[in-house]
């Protein structure tokens, strides 16, 4: 069976959408055979492509986002994914205010996947305006969560 992981952030227009496509091209890459989604928690932009400064700065890096659209994260999203992981912490509390009684479907924080990151929270560059800063803690907690994988032999750890 495939694994299905859903990255999370605020909009789904910056951190979730290229978490969406530097995990797919790094996994792909990896040979590892997972489905790859991404969600917001508000509904502003439902719809809508990834932001274009970020697509601008994945491009840059060789990511192509311009497939991408926006949605919004429900419950069902506990039972259609067996892995879901937070941009930052209040994606985090956001996500479990809507999981279902009894689901374990695990939640984690991505930058629980880097190399010794010293932030909890991938910042929002929608706000920071740091496009490539964001990148570059994805691509870390990308490659982390990689390696999470190929140990555990692709279970949702």
């Amino acid at each position: 069976m495939t694994m299905r992981i859903l990255f999370v952030c605020l909009g789904n227009i910056c951190r979730s959408p290229a978490a969406e496509g530097v995990f797919r091209n790094l996994s792909a890459q990896a040979g590892l055979d997972l489905t790859i989604d991404s969600a917001g928690t508000a509904g502003w932009h439902i719809g809508k492509a990834p932001y274009g400064p970020m697509q601008e700065a994945a491009s840059a890096r060789g990511y192509d986002l311009s497939g991408l659209c926006a949605r919004q994260f429900t419950a069902a999203d506990f039972t259609d994914f067996d892995l879901l992981i937070g941009m930052d912490v209040d994606n985090i509390a956001d996500m479990k205010i809507l999981r279902p009684n009894g689901n374990m479907t695990p939640v984690r924080l991505f930058t629980d996947y880097t190399d010794g990151s010293k932030t909890s929270d991938i910042p929002d560059p929608y706000y920071t305006r740091d496009f490539v800063g964001a990148l570059q803690l994805v691509e870390d907690a990308s490659r982390g969560l990689i390696a999470q994988l190929q140990k555990d032999g692709g279970t949702n750890s």
